[in-house]
C-alpha cells in the first residue's frame, strides 16, 4: 500500500471519528438544554412550595432563622 492511499484511508477515519463526535455533542447539547429547564421548573415549583407553606416570597439569598 502506497503513501497517498495510506493517508487517505488515514483522512477517512479522522473525518467518522469527527462526525460521530460531532454527533455526539449535539446529542449532549439537547440533553442539557432539557435538564436545565427541568432543574429551572423544579426551583419554580419549590419556591412556590415554600411560599404556600410559610404564606411569604421565599428569597434564595435569605438567612436561616438562626443567624
Amino acid at each position: 500500500m502506497d503513501d497517498i492511499t495510506h493517508l487517505q484511508e488515514q483522512i477517512a477515519h479522522l473525518n467518522r471519528t469527527v462526525e460521530d463526535l460531532s454527533d455526539i455533542v449535539a446529542r449532549q447539547e439537547r440533553d442539557i438544554a432539557l435538564l436545565t429547564a427541568r432543574v429551572a421548573r423544579l426551583i419554580e415549583r419549590e419556591a412556590e412550595r415554600e411560599a404556600a407553606e410559610s404564606g411569604g416570597i421565599v428569597l434564595g439569598d435569605e438567612r436561616p432563622p438562626h443567624w
